[in-house]
């Protein structure tokens, strides 16, 4: 890709939770970004990226024209490749140890001439360090809720039932 068009062309950087519910929705996002002439650079932890490959083989993340996926480490200890990590401690860890490596590729990202430079940042609502990274290095962002609409309005909808005294439930 030539300097010209990379810096022409628009490169958002998708990164999603690392669970089921959140990677197929990021990554259909993706895909539609994809196909209206975004540059995508998809960001998996190195964790769930070999998951994923097993799951659906290398050709899977190889072989797309203007579409990359990219890791960072989650931070926590090797566990068995087949196992579920804990899910609060997978939590912790991404809101502790994912900032740095996040930039860092971003920079990466910003300073290639293979790739487009970066004009967004789309990130899980999970994801916070997405948005940090993406505030410190001055490049636009949006955070995707990957949850359904029913599951968004419960969320905003839960200040106002602790209010009423509705949640926490009473009794057994």
């Amino acid at each position: 890709m030539s300097t010209e068009t990379s810096e022409r062309k628009p490169h958002a950087v998708c990164v999603p939770f690392p669970a089921q519910g959140h990677v197929t929705p990021m990554m259909k996002l993706a895909q539609l970004l994809h196909s209206r002439g975004f540059f995508i650079t998809y960001v998996n932890t190195e964790f769930n990226h070999k998951r994923w490959v097993r799951s659906r083989g290398p050709e899977y993340v190889e072989g797309y024209t203007g579409f990359q996926f990219k890791t960072i480490p989650d931070g926590l200890p090797p566990s068995d490749r087949d196992a579920t990590q804990d899910p609060p401690a997978l939590c912790a860890s991404l809101r502790t140890n994912c900032l740095g490596p996040f930039r860092d590729l971003l920079t990466e990202l910003n300073s290639s001439v293979r790739t487009p430079l970066v004009s967004y940042v789309v990130s899980d609502g999970m994801m916070g360090f997405g948005r940090e990274a993406a505030e410190e290095l001055g490049i636009p962002e949006v955070q995707f809720w990957t949850a359904s609409t029913c599951g968004l309005m419960g969320y905003l909808q839960y200040p106002e039932l602790i209010e009423k005294g509705i949640v926490p439930f009473k009794g057994t």
